[in-house]
């Protein structure tokens, strides 16, 4: 091999090595960008407020905690549910109630005139639950309306796409009879789709006053409030359509009142279509800045929102990835 060969033969080597670096540099550069998008993503979408986490799968009912057992004093517990053309979901979110076998219950649907085999439905329950079928002026309305006039220790409403999961009332019973300074309680949530199939979980942290002005991160269809809590902070404000019970929270929040998160999955949030969650909400929007504008006295950027909410996030992010992994079980 003369000089000349070999000379060639280096440059076109180092040529290569040069190319190889530099595909090893993109690579890592990609890599790189791979990993501050999948940060953007879960700083945008943390899990709590991401529902469809993984394919569709059966909810397995026997994995959870077997219901504990009814105090022989059961509280009076009061649950509403509002509804309006929701067939298709209200006798799951029915049964969910009923099945739960507590002997103090009244439940209650409030359905606004719906026209599409709603009170057909309701019929064919018979006595097992109370019902009215009649217009009414949006959500916050039924809801007041199912409650009015009945006298209860413990009150909750569950919209009529989603489901409690079993043991839920006894749990919750249990609960305040044994923590007589708690208020108001909720718990981890469970998302399912229009067929009841699951498709991810929420599991919150414990209960942060400051990170709820900011944002609303309690499950509505986990929460529970002593009667207490109705009587002097009012009932549900008609004005609000969508944020109605983060309102109700920041008044309780505000009078004093004590929160707990409680270590249990208690319900199934259902995503679909037509849900209202999604149908409106530009007008969750609206509300939610004037609720903060009311509690923080200023309107907040989203910056200053992300701040403020970051370590939140950041411990919810914990506590997922350490339930998936099985570290903590609920």
């Amino acid at each position: 091999m003369d000089d000349e060969y070999r000379q060639r033969l280096e440059q076109r080597l180092e040529l290569l090595e040069n190319r190889v670096a530099l595909l090893e540099r993109n690579l890592d550069l990609l890599a790189a960008g791979q990993r501050r998008s999948s940060l953007r993503s879960l700083w945008r979408r943390p899990p709590m407020w991401t529902f469809e986490q993984y394919p569709p799968r059966l909810l397995n009912l026997a994995t959870f905690p077997p219901a504990p057992s009814i105090p022989a004093n059961a509280p009076r517990i009061a649950m509403v549910t509002p509804s309006y053309n929701h067939a298709q979901y209200l006798g799951a979110t029915i049964q969910s109630v009923v099945s739960q076998n507590y002997p103090n219950l009244y439940y209650h649907v409030q359905d606004g005139a719906s026209i599409d085999g709603t009170v057909d439905l309701l019929k064919s329950r018979g006595d097992n639950i109370s019902w009215r079928s009649e217009p009414d002026e949006g959500q916050s309305n039924a809801i007041n309306l199912g409650f009015a006039g009945i006298d209860s220790d413990i009150m909750a409403y569950l919209n009529s796409d989603d489901m409690l999961l079993p043991g839920t009332l006894a749990y919750v019973a249990n609960y305040f009879a044994s923590h007589p300074d708690v208020d108001v309680v909720y718990g981890h949530r469970i998302f399912v789709d229009r067929e009841g199939l699951e498709v991810g979980r929420a599991v919150l942290p414990p209960y942060d006053g400051k990170v709820l002005q900011y944002a609303d991160y309690i499950p509505q269809e986990t929460m529970f409030w002593r009667r207490r809590v109705w009587d002097a902070i009012g009932p549900i404000d008609e004005s609000f359509h969508y944020a109605m019970d983060w309102d109700f929270i920041l008044r309780a929040q505000a009078a004093g009142f004590k929160f707990v998160r409680l270590p249990r999955f208690l319900a199934c949030f259902r995503i679909h279509d037509a849900q209202k969650t999604a149908a409106t909400y530009a007008v969750g929007v609206k509300e939610m800045a004037i609720l903060r504008r009311r509690v923080l006295g200023f309107d907040p950027t989203q910056l200053q929102i992300r701040r403020a909410i970051a370590s939140y996030l950041a411990k919810q992010l914990a506590y997922h990835y350490a339930h998936k992994l099985r570290l903590l079980r609920y």
